[in-house]
Formats: C-alpha cells, structure tokens, sequence
C-alpha cells in the first residue's frame, strides 16, 4: 500500500533568521537557567542533599555475667552499703535509679527561639495541592472532566488525612514505647543490683533483662513505624530534602484530637438519608444515570421485556454452576442485533451495579466509624483509666511497702501499652472518618483496615515480677 506524505518546503536559512531563532531560544531558556525549578533541583543528581539526623537507637541491655561475692562476709558488705544507700531516697530503689539517671551538676538548656506552629490538617492539604495541579478545576472543562476531578480530588484528601493522622499517631506512640522500654531498664538495673547483692540469682536477673530485650525491640519497632509515616506524609507534601522532613516531623502536633462524644454523619444527614447522601456525592454515577435513562428511552418497554424474559429463559436452561463452567446462552438473533436494546440492557445492568456498590460502600464506612468510635472511647474510658487506677493503687501498696518495686513497674509498663492502645483506636477513628468524608466528597470506600490496636503494644513484653 502505498502512502501519501504532505510534501513541506524547505526552510532557507539566512543569518538574519538565525540570529532571530538565536534571540528567541535565549528569551525562552534564559528564565530557566536563571531560576532553577525546585522539582528540576530535587530530580537532579548533582544537588547536594542535606544531611539527615543521625538515627538515635536505644542502647541494648548487657547479658554479661556478673562478678558474684566471694565469701559471706563479702556479700554482706555489698548488700549492706546497697541498703543504705536506698534508705536515702523515700521510695527506695527507683527514686534511687532516677537519681542516678540525671547529673545534678548541670541544668537542661532551655529552648532557645521560637517553636514552629503545629502543622495542622488544613495547613497539610494545601502545602499537598502545590504539587498537585491535575486536581485544580478549569472553566472549559465538561461535566465528565469536572466529575473526574472531583472523584481525584476527595481521594486525595483521604490520603493527606489518613498520611497525617498516621504520622502524628506514630510519633505518639514511639514516646510511650521509649517510656516503657526505661521503665524495663530500671527494673533490669534493680535485678542486676540485686544479684551483685547476692539477693537475686542469675535465672531471676534474665527474666529481668529479657523483658527489657523486649521493650527494646518495640521501642525500635515503634520508632520505625514514626519514620515510614513522616516519610509517606512528607512525599505527599512535595518535601524532599532531609531537613525540610526534619522540621515537619517536629512541626506535627503531639496528639491526635480527641474523639468526639459521639459519631455524626455529618450536617443534616440521619441514618435514613446515608445512601441518598452518599448516591448524590458521585458526580460520575449521576452522569452515568443520566445516560442509562437515555439509552432506556430510546427502547420501549416490550422490547425489554423480551429481553427479560429471553434472559430468565436462558438461566433456567442452563447446567448447574456448581459442576460446570458452561454460561447461559441466547439463540434469538432478532435480540442480539438490536444495537440499541443492547446498549440499554449494558447501561441498566451498569448503573445498578454502580448504585449498589454506592450504598453498600455507605452502609459499610459508617458502620465502621461507629465502631471505631466505640473502641476509641472504650480504649480511653474503661481500659485507660482502669490501668491508671491499678498503678495508683499500686504505688500506694509500694510506700506501704505491700509490693515490691518490680510490681510497681509491671504496673506502669501495663498502663504505658494501654495508652497506646488508646492513641491505635483513636487512630483508627480518625482514619474511618477520613473514609467517611472522603465517601461524601464523591470517592470510592477503600474497605475497612485491619485495626492496629495491637499495634506497638501487641507485642507484649514478659510480665517480669
């Protein structure tokens, strides 16, 4: 087959063009090379990154044996001096530990300038939407254009709020695992005192340190889970030089907001008016109803109702589908080749399938808000408190000296996990309302996540004593 080019004359060069052409590419690139792009600076691998902050891991515990006492004399000597030195702090061993913790010849710096505002949820998304101009509307855009826009823009927002819920969370929950791992240190420090005492043996000393072994490792799991999300926030943000991430992590608020006392669906919304909330949300069902009612009008109703029957005719035909992979079959060729009852029945089936997945998305996420809602409150309310209350009465039980220090820590490592227990299900609240928003802003439901309350705290470390 032969193929017909449109024939295009030669351009003739001449210097006075060429200075031309040389005048009109300086005027076009010089503003680039004047100012470099910052995405131009961030994709070149010439740009010299900044330093990132050095990755700050809690030291591990020591399971060297000690050097046990000689010779009875000896080890009364030891544990004598040990006893008085205890005797000078009021609650003995631990105060005595915190003491030794601190260096009494030297105050803490106080901060120096102005602290950052916290960089809340609305500040985020618009830093996010900078770098996003494909989810900004135009004035000649259509309905369809528009309408994918829209659907973009709410799955967006979703993400910006479940990337900062997560990173502030995180963050959270990496302070109460660090407490909880000094927690385990001190009572390994006790046990270990408590050996070179010649009170403990070694076997009671490994328990000791193989529940700080564990507080360890949590707190180190809980500080990665606080540097992935800072990261997918920071990426969403368009921040992509170290230090930028370095101040948007100390940007973040300390703690998620607090649950509200009960779950809305929204201004004016009941549980009757979900679906229809949710159905008017999606500006591309609309358009896709729209067309079904056209193609639906351009078939009368007997037409489709042969359509119908054939249709029942042929799934009653048909094998069972449990044994056999054989589909149901229509021989009415008369049916087959009506173009436009065809596009009617594909619209009808379509928009059914859509407007059900809608309301069922609907049923779904605020079944899931109203559930997180609960096990926020629960986990803050009931298990929180009850925690709260146990190391208080434990504390007392210790100056009454009932209980020993190592129960006194037990008691505080439990409640340093029920709070975050408490900062997953509050999390996880915040997370479903992202959802359900974003489900009235026209996007689709994700489904529900899998719930982190076990999260850093699921791991449990030995009970210890």
């Amino acid at each position: 087959m032969m193929v017909f080019r449109r024939w295009t004359p030669p351009l003739k060069s001449s210097p006075g063009r060429a200075a031309a052409l040389s005048i009109a590419l300086a005027a076009v690139c010089w503003p680039a090379q004047a100012q470099t792009s910052n995405a131009v600076q961030a994709a070149d691998p010439a740009t010299p990154a900044t330093a990132s902050a050095p990755l700050v891991l809690p030291p591990t515990g020591s399971v060297d044996a000690l050097e046990r006492p000689a010779d009875i004399a000896r080890a009364r000597e030891i544990w004598q001096r040990a006893n008085e030195r205890v005797a000078e702090f009021p609650r003995g061993h631990i105060d005595l530990l915190r003491w030794e913790s601190k260096n009494p010849g030297e105050a803490a710096p106080a901060p120096t300038g102005t602290q950052p505002a916290p960089l809340d949820l609305a500040q985020a998304l618009r830093l996010s939407l900078r770098q996003r101009p494909e989810l900004f509307t135009h004035a000649d855009m259509n309905a369809l254009e528009a309408g994918a826009v829209q659907v973009a823009y709410a799955r967006h927002v979703r993400d910006v709020q479940r990337a900062w819920v997560d990173a502030v969370s995180a963050r959270q929950s990496a302070r109460q695992m660090s407490e909880l791992w000094e927690a385990t240190r001190t009572g390994s420090e006790l046990g270990r005192r408590m050996v070179v005492a010649g009170n403990w043996s070694q076997a009671k000393l490994m328990r000791e340190q193989l529940t700080e072994a564990s507080a360890w490792q949590m707190n180190v799991n809980a500080q990665g889970e606080a540097l992935s999300a800072l990261e997918r926030l920071a990426q969403l943000l368009g921040l992509w030089e170290a230090n930028a991430v370095a101040q948007l992590g100390e940007r973040l608020p300390a703690s998620l907001p607090a649950v509200p006392t009960r779950p809305t669906p929204g201004a004016g919304l009941t549980d009757a008016t979900l679906e229809a909330a949710v159905l008017r949300a999606d500006p591309l069902l609309a358009l896709q109803r729209v067309e079904a009612q056209r193609e639906l009008g351009a078939v009368s109703a007997d037409r489709r109702q042969v359509w119908t029957a054939a249709a029942e005719a042929a799934l009653s035909a048909m094998p069972d589908p449990t044994t056999t992979a054989t589909p149901p079959h229509i021989g009415n060729l008369s049916l087959l080749r009506d173009h436009p009852l065809a596009r009617a029945t594909r619209a009808e089936a379509g928009l059914l399938r859509a407007a059900g997945e809608r309301r069922s998305m609907a049923r779904q996420a605020w079944a899931q808000l109203q559930l997180r809602h609960a096990s926020a409150q629960h986990a803050q309310a009931v298990v929180a408190q009850l925690q709260a209350a146990l190391e208080q009465e434990t504390l007392l039980r210790y100056n009454g000296m009932l209980q020993s220090s190592w129960e006194l820590l037990a008691s505080a490592r439990e409640r340093m996990q029920s709070l975050d227990t408490a900062v997953q299900a509050r999390r996880d609240y915040w997370r479903a309302q992202a959802d359900w928003q974003a489900l009235l802003a026209g996007a689709e439901y994700a489904g529900p996540d899998t719930s982190s309350t076990a999260g850093a705290s699921a791991a449990q470390a030995p009970a210890g004593h």
